[in-house]
């Protein structure tokens, strides 16, 4: 393989596992996962909470996928540093940035990760599982619609 076929299918990974992790976060951890997820939305001591589950899950899935591909396939190799890569990114952005783990400090005032803090914020204001806004990581919808929706999810509910 050359290295734009090397590159390439490390950014089709990350890309994939935006949708992946949207759909997994919106159907899974906030469906029948929700008994490891449901930790992610309530005050946590200490460094690791239930939902930590899923990464450690996750990532013993990617260790398989290395090592299939340096025996089998060096394709399936570079997918899981797609999906490494992905993780990274993730744990910067989702566990660093906005729920600032490991003592990180920094709220974004303007830009991409302005807008990426409001929309995770805005999904955790959601108490519960079901109602809950803003599934993915790295795509963030504005969150003034974020508002809105929630606003509209709450009238409906008085309403019925």
């Amino acid at each position: 393989m050359n290295w734009y076929e090397k590159l390439g299918i490390v950014v089709a990974m990350v890309v994939f596992m935006e949708v992946f992790a949207w759909a997994t976060h919106k159907y899974v951890m906030h469906g029948f996962g929700w008994g490891w997820h449901a930790s992610h939305h309530e005050e946590t001591h200490g460094w690791f909470e239930k939902n930590d589950l899923y990464a450690i899950s996750f990532a013993f899935i990617v260790m398989g996928l290395f090592t299939a591909g340096a025996i089998w396939s060096a394709p399936l190799w570079w997918a899981a540093m797609g999906i490494t890569v992905y993780g990274g990114i993730y744990a910067f952005v989702h566990d660093m940035l906005v729920h600032q783990r490991g003592g990180f400090r920094w709220v974004p005032r303007k830009g991409y990760f302005k807008r990426l803090h409001q929309a995770h914020k805005l999904h955790h204001a959601v108490r519960g599982k079901t109602g809950t806004v803003s599934h993915g990581f790295l795509i963030a919808e504005d969150p003034a619609r974020l508002k809105a929706k929630i606003k509209a999810r709450a009238r409906d509910k008085t309403a019925a």
